[in-house]
């Protein structure tokens, strides 16, 4: 779920006077523009004179979410919704605010309440049926985006929401729709186009025509990947700078310099491999609390980083730690992570991007449990590049770029199998999770050092709010169909054989 809503158009609000006309004028310039710390600047100086304008707290609302602020911008919607109680679109962001920051039932509340004022909201709708699908609420959320979608058939990111809940079939009305909006593609948007492209995909490969499908992700990420900034280069060399640092001396000379916590449980690897499933095996355990993607250690690195001026950022930034920096960004982390489950033994960050700090981890959390999810490699890419990611993964949508990115991903990995003490870096393949999964669910858990509970077993009823692109499939038992998915599109994928050699199969 993605942050939605544009600045207000204020044209017809009548300002006291000339200057705050003027001042409003900077303040959406500036938003509009994506200079929001700006916008924010112009939005607090209007709310000095004019306090009470609800317009200008639901704008300042959408620019704090923007900047990642959530807990601000609820405050700052709450505010607005205070003043005008009865504005759907104010109600609505704030809705996705609060689901952001999973408070689903307050979130709920919002969706519903601008729908009973404004019925045809379209985006209300869909908004609602994200956050019921994202706790299973199927049926409703079906219903929802089926909504969302008769309100607005043109939207092609409705059809998107739609996709992620049920399968199409041969014949599907939406998929004549869909297929009747790329024969007039250049009258959507680019974004449009985009989330047109990988729905059509999703829609031809439920019905078996793959070549069709792939040729629907291929047009998809080719848009998507001119539409981002990714500096390979910088991404790639960064994977390099961080081998080098945290040599077998390096990690030597550090042992010892942590928190000694056992809570932190961090599942790594690349996205599509497996690390929502693992969660959810471990989220089915009462002793532990799934805490869903967290960029909290990123944002603690980050910290740490700011205490010493004139530092590089990561990984060379390492270099100058010392134990205190250590201890630091452990307690930092630590602040931040345990209050979400204080009751529980085990509190789970699936941040599976995390893999570059597993060095970092290691020391500054050495009783932290460390498992990697790790599939079959042509399944995790093809995957990958099936998925019109929102944030995150700049190098999925280009297959030369994903198959470098992927190398460099198992050669780091295999530099922290090499460097840390044996056993460190728990490797749980997707493939053993199909075909033994009591073996290897008894593993993880075991691992993770707890009792056995018989209740990880039976994942797929465990009810808990799922914020990732597997939600619906994680609420399944396990199966075998993802396996060897690559296959149907091997004719396509000649880039990323050439990259990801020598991980390909045999």
């Amino acid at each position: 779920m993605s942050i939605v809503g544009n600045p207000a158009d204020l044209a017809d609000v009548a300002a006291p006077d000339a200057d705050l006309s003027t001042r409003l004028a900077e303040a959406l310039a500036h938003h509009q523009a994506g200079r929001l710390g700006e916008a924010l600047r112009w939005y607090d100086r209007i709310l000095l004179e004019k306090p009470d304008w609800a317009a200008v707290h639901s704008n300042r609302g959408l620019a704090l979410a923007r900047l990642g602020r959530l807990d601000a911008a609820v405050e700052a919607y709450q505010q607005a919704i205070g003043l005008d109680p009865d504005h759907a679109e104010t109600l609505s962001n704030g809705g996705v605010v609060l689901a952001e920051l999973n408070r689903f039932a307050e979130a709920e509340q919002n969706f519903r309440r601008a729908i009973a004022l404004k019925p045809d909201f379209a985006g209300a709708h869909n908004n609602l049926g994200l956050i019921l699908k994202e706790q299973g609420r199927y049926a409703e959320a079906l219903h929802a985006t089926t909504e969302a979608v008769r309100l607005a058939p043109k939207n092609t990111s409705y059809y998107a929401s739609l996709a992620a809940i049920r399968s199409f079939e041969a014949g599907d009305s939406y998929i004549t729709a869909l297929e009747a909006m790329a024969d007039d593609a250049a009258a959507l948007s680019s974004e449009d186009r985009v989330h047109l492209h990988f729905t059509l995909g999703k829609a031809y490969e439920h019905i078996g025509k793959f070549d069709s499908a792939f040729e629907q992700f291929l047009a998809g990420n080719a848009l998507k990947r001119s539409q981002i900034a990714y500096n390979e280069a910088l991404a790639l060399a960064r994977v390099e700078r961080t081998r080098t640092i945290f040599s077998r001396d390096f990690m030597r000379r550090h042992e010892g310099s942590g928190e000694v916590s056992q809570a932190p449980v961090f599942i790594v690897g690349m996205a599509r491999s497996g690390t929502t499933l693992i969660e959810q095996i471990l989220a089915s355990h009462p002793a532990v609390f799934g805490a869903g993607e967290l960029q909290l250690f990123e944002q603690a690195v980050n910290a740490v980083g700011n205490m010493m001026p004139g530092t590089p950022r990561f990984p060379d930034m390492a270099s100058d730690f010392r134990a205190e920096h250590f201890r630091s960004l452990a307690r930092r982390y630590l602040e931040q992570l345990l209050p979400r489950a204080p009751a529980s033994a085990r509190i789970v960050d699936k941040m599976p991007a995390n893999f570059h700090f597993i060095g970092l981890i290691h020391l500054a959390l050495p009783n932290a449990t460390i498992i990697h999810a790790v599939r079959d490699p042509l399944d995790t890419c093809v995957s990958c590049f099936s998925v019109n990611f929102t944030f995150a993964q700049p190098h999925t949508f280009d297959l030369a770029e994903l198959g470098r990115f992927y190398r460099r991903y198992r050669e780091l990995m295999a530099h922290w199998h090499d460097v840390l003490p044996p056993g460190r870096v728990i490797d749980v393949p997707y493939e053993e999770l199909v075909a033994d999964l009591d073996g290897a669910v008894r593993r993880i858990v075991a691992a993770c050092g707890l009792d056995w509970d018989p209740r990880c077993l039976d994942f797929h009823r465990t009810e808990r709010p799922i914020r990732t692109t597997s939600s619906v499939q994680v609420r399944q038992p396990v199966y075998i169909s993802s396996i060897g998915r690559w296959r149907h599109y091997e004719k396509f994928l000649g880039p990323l054989l050439d990259e990801i050699d020598p991980w390909s199969p045999s």
